[in-house]
């Protein structure tokens, strides 16, 4: 996938939790909060602690959007 491609997919979903599966196997759950045209930055809220993780769109191999759960 062309960079631009992915910036522009990721810019869409920017603020909503996504599953992101890297090509070495990781897979990285969390918002996402910034976005530049070399990689996007994911931070997981749950936590006491956010954790904040930063990935180069060379990579990812897939994207999954997480539905909120409405109970």
């Amino acid at each position: 996938m062309e960079t631009q491609h992915a910036e522009n997919l990721f810019r869409r979903y920017k603020g909503q939790i996504v599953s992101v599966k890297t090509l070495s196997g990781g897979i990285y759950e969390g918002h996402i909060t910034e976005i530049t045209n070399n990689y996007i930055s994911l931070v997981d809220r749950g936590k006491e602690d956010p954790t904040q993780v930063f990935l180069f769109f060379n990579s990812i191999e897939s994207m999954l959007v997480v539905e909120a759960q409405t109970t």
